[in-house]
């Protein structure tokens, strides 16, 4: 079978994950390439360690950047640690002035502690970074290369951790309305206010998209092995939990040949793996895509690899 249903024009958010090494960049990519012949598309990648640029074979910055030969097309590797300096600037003097009105802490204080890298902010400002692109509302698809499955489950679980981080700003934001409103009868909302409200919104949008099976689609990439259907699964347990449902997966590396007698012993080995994948995973429209010859880098041959995806 092939891919299905990318191409519904209410479908904007499509990521590809699974297993380090099993094939998710060349999926991303090659998906970008078919959706662009009728969407202006954007690919990004989330993996800190970037593949993107290699797969295309064109450098790529954190900005998007036209795809040379392929019209619609676009793509960038998202810079985590700059994204989240941007947002430090954006949003430092509204977080200061909830410091500032909430704790004990003197100016030299709260320079240090917005200095200080925070657990988790890199997924979170990955996430928004996304999210700020479809709002802009420049492209029609969003392709999403994710990092390997930890990494990509943390980064869909963000919001929750974003959310997290902007309750505890609320509370010192509410002792210090209550102090206010005790001693002075009102109380004026200031750029705090503003900044909390915008992250609740921010929170609000991230979450529902990914949780719309109409608008975002995560698409599993596994390969026929032991080690690789049992992260799948485990996978696929971790994005229920988060509310987002798999329609689809790619199993890749499939060998094909019959004229080998080491390949028919390896085919009937994956064999056992690839009907194993409705017990252990459920049930699932499944791509199955052979095994190439030759390494799978540059725009030929993603445009060779479309064939097995979408045929």
């Amino acid at each position: 079978m092939a891919l299905e249903g990318l191409k519904d024009a209410s479908l904007k958010l499509i990521l590809f994950g699974g297993k380090g090494g099993v094939g998710k960049t060349t999926c991303a990519c090659a998906t970008g390439l078919h959706l662009a012949k009728d969407f202006q598309t954007l690919l990004c990648s989330t993996d800190p360690a970037h593949s993107l640029a290699d797969s295309l074979g064109q450098k790529l910055g954190d900005q998007p950047e036209k795809i040379e030969g392929i019209r619609n097309l676009s793509a960038l590797e998202v810079n985590a640690e700059n994204a989240l300096s941007k947002f430090k600037t954006e949003h430092g003097d509204q977080i200061r002035k909830i410091l500032e009105t909430g704790t004990n802490l003197d100016s030299e204080d709260i320079d240090s502690m917005l200095a200080l890298p925070i657990p988790g902010m890199d997924e979170v400002m990955g996430l928004k970074t996304l999210i700020d692109l479809i709002e802009k509302a420049g492209f029609d698809k969003y392709v999403v290369d994710t990092a390997p499955t930890g990494h990509a489950l943390r980064l869909l679980t963000s919001p929750g951790l974003l959310d997290d981080w902007v309750k505890v700003m609320g509370k010192m934001r509410w002792k210090y309305r209550y102090i206010v409103e005790t001693f002075a009868g009102r109380y004026n909302a200031d750029e705090g206010d503003d900044f909390l409200l915008s992250m609740k919104k921010t929170i609000k949008k991230i979450e529902d998209l990914l949780r719309d099976q109409n608008r975002c689609e995560f698409i599993v990439v596994t390969i026929p092995e032991d080690m690789a259907i049992s992260e799948t699964a485990r996978l696929m347990a971790s994005l229920d939990k988060c509310g987002i449902r798999v329609k689809q997966l790619v199993m890749n590396n499939v060998l094909q040949s019959h004229d080998c007698r080491f390949c028919r012993a390896k085919r009937q080995e994956q064999d056992k793996y690839i009907s194993q994948v409705k017990k252990r995973i459920g049930n699932l429209t499944t791509t199955v895509i052979p095994s190439c010859s030759h390494e799978v880098k540059g725009l030929r041959a993603l445009e060779d690899f479309n064939s097995f995806l979408f045929s």
